[in-house]
């Protein structure tokens, strides 16, 4: 359910803003989200979860996040386009750290047994799958109503955190609320020159990133393709096939060949997008679109095992952890979201699949250059001295 209220209006955003006319706010929207991965980290990730229980936070920010998707729909009009995007933003500061607490009920309920958590993580991955599903088979990839479908699963598991079990706050940590908010000692680790290299590489792969997720929606409508919602979730099915076999593949092959196979795939992807059509390279597009669990699985996930390696020794995985949100979801689709913007405006009203076409080679050779990079840079310091 987490994840089935995101997925219900995420996935074909922009292909609905395209077609009621406000494609020019396509990329302010798909900003929202990363802002409010920073602001609602400050505001209520971190400040209130010391004060209120996850659960009761659960509950007050999905039943008020749900009121507020059901008043979506009447903003998306060209009358009330920046209207939308600015009431967008208040409901992503209040969903975003549901993300968060979710996690965090799920882990403190499995006590030592951790492990178990990527199969529970998985269940978020088919809410996600199941939403484009429905979304699609009920024709509304391009209505605004996707909104009413997220509102109602919303108010639903609001209603049904009640129920989750009752763990307990963070206990505060000796340093000031000030300190553990901007994460003062995990931005420590990036004295280790690995780490750093990691992170500022994790920052430029999410620039290409944002461009996925804002516009491929209107460039598979673009391509004749209907059940856009559907066609779009099988990039999420490769994922949850990807997922369960990563921490296998990190152990076998250490972090470097994994970042560097989804860097690759970016590339890759963009480029199938970049000559793919609704003729006879319709397979193109499939393709790219089934590279989503290479692209996601073999960068963001092998990223959070690797973060948690390096944490974990100085006792700040948490603070590790939000500090890549911030850079990769935040700072890196931040960009990526602001400077599509500016592609996306140099594209006809109704862009045709060759104007997309133009478009999708800027991020194919951004991803290309930012592997080369990583490539030459990087050295996984602790396999090292591991095998040593």
């Amino acid at each position: 359910m987490q994840f089935f209220v995101w997925g219900a209006w995420n996935v074909t955003l922009g292909l609905a803003m395209q077609t009621v006319g406000i494609g020019n706010l396509i990329g302010n929207a798909f900003s929202m989200g990363p802002i409010a991965s920073i602001a609602g980290s400050f505001l209520l990730g971190m400040a209130a979860a010391r004060y209120v229980s996850p659960k009761m936070l659960m509950v007050i920010l999905h039943l008020v996040g749900g009121a507020i998707l059901f008043a979506m729909p009447g903003l998306v009009t060209p009358e009330n386009g920046a209207t939308f995007v600015w009431v967008l933003l208040g409901y992503m500061i209040l969903y975003m750290p549901t993300v968060g607490l979710a996690n965090t009920i799920a882990l403190k309920s499995f006590g030592e047994r951790t492990d178990n958590f990527p199969f529970v993580r998985a269940f978020g991955t088919l809410g996600w799958i199941a939403a484009g599903l429905i979304v699609g088979w009920a024709g509304l990839s391009a209505s605004p109503e996707i909104f009413r479908v997220a509102a109602v699963v919303s108010v639903a598991l609001g209603l049904y955190s009640l129920t989750l079990p009752d763990v307990p706050s963070d206990a505060p940590r000796d340093e000031g609320i000030v300190a553990q908010v901007f994460c003062v000692e995990a931005f420590g680790l990036m004295r280790q020159r690995s780490f750093l290299i990691f992170i500022l590489c994790a920052t430029l792969i999410s620039i290409p990133l944002a461009m996925y997720y804002a516009y491929a929606s209107p460039y598979v409508g673009a391509a004749g393709i209907e059940n856009v919602g559907g066609t779009l979730a099988i990039g999420q099915m490769s994922e949850l096939a990807f997922m369960f076999s990563m921490p296998w593949l990190y152990r076998r092959f250490g972090v470097k060949p994994l970042l560097l196979v989804g860097m690759v795939a970016w590339a890759l992807r963009y480029a199938l997008f970049a000559i793919g059509d609704g003729g006879g390279n319709l397979w193109a597009i499939y393709l790219g679109v089934a590279l989503h669990g290479v692209c996601y699985d073999f960068f963001f996930v092998a990223g959070a095992i690797y973060t948690g390696t390096i944490a974990t020794p100085k006792g700040v995985n948490a603070q590790a952890q939000g500090m890549l949100t911030l850079f990769t979801y935040g700072v890196g689709m931040l960009l990526g979201s602001q400077i599509g913007a500016l592609l996306y405006a140099q594209l006809p009203a109704t862009p045709t699949i060759a104007d997309w076409h133009a478009m999708w080679w800027y991020p194919a050779i951004a991803a290309a250059a930012i592997a080369l990079l990583f490539q030459l840079t990087f050295r996984d310091d602790r396999r090292m001295e591991t095998a040593a």
